[in-house]
């Protein structure tokens, strides 16, 4: 939801000078440790994945992906590669579609920072969620796959899997709260009224439902690969934000496209969309397959997971807001992201009244 398109972060480049290593050390490493790897091997690196650099391996006759931690200092739990790993790994053996994944290194001799391999998956990565270049049923069809697997996603047992110590059961929402709410005032710019009663106001309303599963934590259509001609999910991407958490947070916060601000800032909102012509599902329609898929009657507290999640969407963009303050944003385009956090905490803000607030 917060990234801008194809032209900034689709496709390959060649490696930052920042982010390079020794190609020749990971061949041989890659050699040893991943199943039928034959170089020769070229290395690119994707537009993409600015958080952790991420790395394609092109030999002759197979492509992987490596993705790392970046070099520098970093916060402690920041940038875990090993986490994704984990749950990559965890998912794959119930048949999860994600990238196979080979081995992760956290010998630091080899590239510099710890690192995973796992496949390359050929496929779509489709940026706009009104998909304009498909015909309506492809449209209406790729709608279902993609809430069919966030419902796949949810009903996995993790405990059977081994990902019970994969985060904190309980209280996800009041730690999510607290998680933003400090990121957005160690990285406040400008005072906005609506945030500051968003962050009084949500923690004391927290739906009484304390579900527990894993969650993404990004779920939206540009993190995931479909099949090169048929409307299905072939891999989940981008597991950074994973945890196990509520739901119903992870479902909502994909179904923010439907309400987020119109407000010019590439935010990819399906606000104002013609639904019938495009052949795309409305929000209603799209909870009720959601409920469908995850045998609930209905979702109560909509209101409150819509200002919810408004709330999180504006913390995310205040930090990096932040960061660009202090100096150490490493994306060009992170400054347009202030003016988005007003129309996300008015929006936010209007939820939360629609919910009671005062």
């Amino acid at each position: 939801m917060l990234d801008e398109g194809v032209e900034k972060f689709g496709g390959t480049k060649d490696v930052a000078a920042s982010h390079k290593f020794d190609e020749a050390k990971l061949e041989a490493y890659a050699a040893a440790h991943v199943e039928g790897f034959a170089g020769p091997l070229e290395v690119r690196q994707f537009k993409g994945g600015q958080s952790n650099p991420t790395y394609q391996l092109a030999t002759p006759t197979h492509n992987y992906v490596l993705r790392r931690k970046p070099p520098g200092k970093l916060l402690p739990s920041a940038h875990a590669v090993d986490r994704e790993y984990k749950v990559l790994t965890a998912l794959g053996k119930v048949e999860f579609p994600v990238p196979r994944t080979y081995c992760l290194c956290e010998d630091e001799d080899i590239l510099g920072t710890p690192f995973y391999i796992m496949d390359m998956v050929e496929g779509r990565i489709l940026w706009d969620p009104r998909l304009p270049d498909l015909a309506g049923d492809e449209r209406r069809a790729i709608f279902d796959a993609k809430i069919a697997t966030l419902a796949q996603l949810h009903k996995v047992d993790y405990s059977a899997i081994g990902l019970s110590d994969f985060g904190k059961p309980g209280n996800y929402f009041a730690r999510q709260i607290s998680r933003w709410t400090k990121q957005y005032q160690a990285s406040e710019t400008q005072h906005i009224d609506t945030m500051n009663r968003l962050i009084e106001w949500l923690p004391h309303n927290i739906p009484d439902d304390d579900t527990t599963s894993i969650v993404h934590g990004d779920y939206r259509l540009d993190n995931m690969i479909l099949h090169p001609r048929e409307p299905k999910v072939l891999a989940v991407l981008d597991w950074e934000l994973s945890t196990l958490g509520h739901p119903l947070g992870d479902f909502t916060y994909h179904l923010m496209q439907w309400y987020l601000p119109s407000d010019g800032a590439n935010t990819n909102t399906l606000d104002g969309a013609d639904f019938a012509a495009l052949n795309i599902p409305t929000a209603e329609e799209y909870i009720r397959a959601y409920c469908e898929h995850t045998e609930r009657d209905t979702i109560e507290n909509m209101d409150y997971y819509i200002a919810y999640n408004m709330f999180r969407l504006a913390g995310i963009l205040q930090g990096i807001v932040g960061r660009v303050r202090d100096g150490t944003a490493s994306n060009a385009h992170a400054a347009q992201m202030e003016s988005r956090v007003q129309p996300l905490s008015d929006t936010g803000w209007h939820y939360a009244q629609k919910a009671g607030a005062m």
